[in-house]
């Protein structure tokens, strides 16, 4: 295997995967993630679901970086607006936990996602995440028509 490939296999294994649902990301807890029991501290589900939608975006051709340059224009940014979460079970030091990721649905300036994060199929966390895109003016800006059928994936 070429350094290359050796390198497109490594970046692969940290963005996730596309799937026919949304993205799924697979990830491993870590010391720094738990509390002094070693499960993992209740603020820290937060970045792994970020990380999760995060990753999905990139791989849907939507980054960060672009949005915050301006390449679609105005620069842009991420905003999350309101999020539901349920905490079901929880994840503990070294766990690999797998974040999946779709979206529900698009209307206007603003994304709604179902998110899930799960530990050897037994569901941990489920949220509901609703963001917006947002302009320098901080006021919300319409989701770009193009990007509707990189994010609205269905089962085939």
């Amino acid at each position: 295997m070429s350094d290359v490939d050796r390198n497109d296999a490594l970046i692969a294994g940290l963005s996730g995967q596309l799937t026919p649902e949304g993205h799924r990301l697979q990830a491993r807890v870590y010391f720094a993630d738990t509390d002094f029991t070693g499960v993992v501290y209740h603020a820290r589900y937060l970045e792994f679901l970020e990380r999760g939608r995060s990753d999905f975006l990139r791989l849907a051709g939507v980054h960060h970086t672009e949005l915050a340059d301006g390449k679609h224009g105005e620069r842009l940014s991420w905003v999350v607006r309101r999020m539901d979460i349920e905490f079901r079970q929880p994840a503990r030091i070294d766990d690999i936990v797998i974040v999946d990721t779709r979206v529900e649905r698009i209307s206007g300036a603003r994304i709604f996602m179902a998110q899930q994060l799960s530990r050897d199929g037994e569901l941990l966390v489920e949220a509901r995440v609703e963001a917006a895109i947002i302009g320098v003016s901080g006021k919300p800006r319409r989701f770009p028509k193009e990007w509707a059928a990189a994010f609205l994936r269905r089962p085939e």
